[in-house]
């Protein structure tokens, strides 16, 4: 793992997201509420179209901090779900996280993390501890 220092502003990671991947991850993740896949669903609920799964946009997370840190164990990753990521019937849309090291301390990296979709952020309070 590359030694993470407090105040390391680590790179932007971007994953695009499709409804492919919505259908993968409800399969995966037995997850099949039909707001992530059906158009007229998720609008009848007050949606503004088919969103993405909270806990796939939080694993996307994940995926960043597991490239930052050359895999590292994660001990801790958690945020609150407070804005959707609306996925288009064709193309993708992007998720992008980036993150500052807030502490390193007894053994544990504190990365802060800012997760947008379209310039908004999706998760609130977004963190993840690894192990230095």
């Amino acid at each position: 793992m590359t030694a993470l220092q407090q105040g390391d502003v680590l790179e932007v990671q971007t994953f695009p997201v499709t409804r492919a991947d919505l259908v993968a991850y409800a399969a995966a993740s037995g997850d099949p509420n039909p707001i992530h896949q059906d158009e007229e669903v998720a609008r009848s609920v007050g949606l503004p179209g088919v969103i993405a799964h909270g806990m796939l946009t939080l694993a996307l997370a994940g995926r960043a901090v597991a490239a930052w840190t050359d895999g590292a164990e994660v001990v801790e990753l958690g945020a609150k779900f407070t804005s959707p990521v609306v996925v288009p019937a064709d193309g993708s849309v992007e998720v992008l996280v980036a993150g500052t090291v807030k502490s390193v301390a007894d053994g544990l990296a504190t990365i802060a993390l800012e997760v947008t979709c379209e310039g908004q952020k999706v998760l609130g309070m977004p963190k993840a501890v690894v192990r230095a």
